[in-house]
């Protein structure tokens, strides 16, 4: 048993561990960045040392190839970005882009979303929490799965600043619907939407290539911004 399996109990989880084929590339940006810019799980960390400043921090779950995440924190030097994705070929392509690009105000945890925002994030520290495309386990058997459930709003309400927002999108019109129901009947958020259900995609979310190809099709996206009061 690891030191991870023995501080975080056993618990429905959002994803599956799928290991997936490394490109080379991914495996040497893993083998000489990992120190660089990924974070220990089971160390305490201090982030404005780690980023030599105090900025305003977000957290982006599952970041999938990081490619996002990239174009914005390039967009956004005066930020500071926390990524957490369980797959190793997202992270090593995320590594990739950090180190070709320059960019210094990303760190990333290949761990469990969940256990990081309860344990290494301090209550009130985040302006933001990103979840773009998350796995919408469509199966009705599945849906205890969804990341997005009474208790993660719970979770978001201790780890968001007052003014901090929660920003999730997602191209299942069902798993939006469920969200929606899930953040509106969180005490202390405010659905920013000014029809009460969906937003706008903001400028500072970048477009996947998945998206802009779904789009084209005719797919539809949601995007979901809800504030702490």
């Amino acid at each position: 048993m690891t030191a991870s399996e023995q501080t975080f109990p056993q618990r429905i989880r959002s994803f599956i561990r799928r290991q997936g084929r490394l490109t080379p590339g991914q495996q040497l940006a893993l083998d000489n960045f990992w120190d660089k810019y990924c974070l220990d799980p089971d160390a305490d960390t201090d982030f404005s040392q780690v980023f030599g400043r105090d900025a305003p921090l977000f957290v982006e779950i599952g970041f999938g190839n990081g490619e996002s995440l990239a174009r914005m924190a390039a967009a956004n030097p005066d930020k500071d970005y926390i990524g957490i994705e369980v797959h190793k070929p997202g992270v090593g392509h995320l590594l990739m882009l950090l180190n070709q690009q320059g960019l210094n105000n990303v760190r990333i945890y290949c761990h469990d979303a969940i256990e990081i925002m309860e344990h290494k994030i301090a209550d009130n520290s985040l302006a933001g929490v990103h979840l773009f495309f998350p796995d919408p386990w469509p199966k009705k058997k599945h849906h205890k799965r969804r990341i997005v459930r009474p208790g993660f709003v719970d979770l978001l309400l201790r780890k968001l600043k007052p003014g901090g927002y929660f920003h999730a999108a997602t191209d299942w019109e069902n798993y939006a619907g469920a969200m929606l129901a899930v953040l509106s009947v969180g005490q202390g958020l405010r659905n920013t939407s000014p029809t009460g259900d969906y937003c706008q995609c903001p400028e500072y979310r970048p477009l996947t290539k998945f998206e802009r190809r779904g789009l084209r099709l005719g797919h539809g996206v949601w995007d979901l911004i809800f504030i702490k009061e």
